[in-house]
């Protein structure tokens, strides 16, 4: 099913007080949102699909439009995820990395929703969970940033879930920061922020020498501070997992990472996969051949690309220990 934004904070809740994170796959194409499902089904674990704002404008999506992009990932999502076949999973769509001058705009349809009509039925879509990409603002123009999403939420009587990002992609974050970041949000906007994404010594992208500042002790320390700042529990976003170890990963679902973003290794996986199909396929592309036709068709890549993408998503849920969640989800009262 695909989660309303209280839902989804919900099953943010239900990670923290179990000890595991959800893996926000950063899907590219349809074809890897419908890889994503079917390897959360086969491991009965939650998923998050994150959507950028390359997805958004991209060729598959918007064709250089956002919003026509938002209507078009948010329909096709809950056609997939609503469907008989996946309707066990609890799926999030997040908006990640959003930015530039369309950002309110974008944001604020995800927020209000968007008409859409899907087999005859009118609904107004909403994105599950909302953030934006803070890696260009101050502190201030963060803070004033998701206060403005939190304002449209409340303009609009929507409920709403956002993530609150630091820089990080800058070491540490400072409790002062955090302090500053969420402690300013939370006075004028209490309970809106239910996701915090801390610099914890991880980087976007991959990185040759690791990332040593990363440790769980760091995740622990900044969920005890959330708490003191606003008196409730707040699991953490993890960014830049791509390099991260196995040990690492499970250690930051111990601690209280709740949602484990992906998307370097993700198009890695895909965009090799991809590579050798076409390497292996080059005499099949010749007009000549029998089997061109079939072997030229979008199915005949994606198809090879499926198996070995959804046993690495299978193996980070497992990692992050999320196999078996969705069902214990679904018995809580807070589903």
């Amino acid at each position: 099913m695909l989660c309303d934004p209280i839902q989804s904070r919900r099953l943010f809740e239900h990670a923290l007080d179990n000890n595991y994170a959800i893996l926000a796959a950063n899907a590219d194409s349809h074809a890897a949102v419908t890889d994503c499902l079917n390897a959360a089904k086969l491991c009965d674990a939650p998923l998050i699909i994150e959507t950028s704002l390359w997805q958004l404008e991209g060729h598959s999506y918007g064709a250089g439009d956002a919003i026509r992009g938002l209507s078009r990932y948010i329909a096709d999502l809950a056609v997939l995820a609503d469907s008989p076949e996946y309707r066990s999973i609890p799926v999030v769509l997040h908006t990640d990395h959003i930015k530039g001058p369309e950002t309110m705009e974008i944001l604020g349809a995800a927020i209000r929703g968007i008409p859409v009509t899907i087999t005859g039925n009118s609904a107004t879509l909403r994105a599950s969970t909302v953030s934006l990409d803070a890696s260009e603002f101050s502190d201030e123009e963060n803070i004033e940033a998701i206060s403005r999403l939190a304002a449209m939420a409340v303009e609009s009587n929507v409920d709403v879930t956002l993530e609150m990002e630091s820089a990080v992609d800058e070491g540490i974050t400072p409790e002062e920061v955090t302090r500053n970041l969420i402690g300013s949000v939370e006075e004028k906007y209490p309970n809106a922020v239910c996701l915090y994404a801390p610099g914890l010594g991880t980087r976007h992208g991959f990185s040759a020498e690791g990332y040593p500042e990363f440790n769980s002790e760091t995740v622990q320390r900044n969920i005890r501070l959330l708490k003191k700042i606003t008196g409730r529990d707040i699991g953490l976003a993890l960014h830049g997992s791509s390099g991260l170890s196995s040990g690492d990963l499970r250690d930051a679902a111990q601690a209280g990472v709740v949602k484990v973003n992906w998307s370097t290794e993700s198009l890695m996986i895909r965009s090799r996969g991809a590579m050798a199909f076409y390497e292996d396929n080059a005499a099949k592309l010749d007009r000549a051949h029998s089997e061109w036709k079939v072997t030229a068709m979008d199915n005949g890549v994606q198809s090879h690309i499926s198996p070995a993408y959804i046993d690495k998503v299978s193996e980070r849920m497992r990692i992050i220990n999320s196999e078996g969640k969705a069902s214990d989800f679904a018995q809580t009262p807070m589903a």
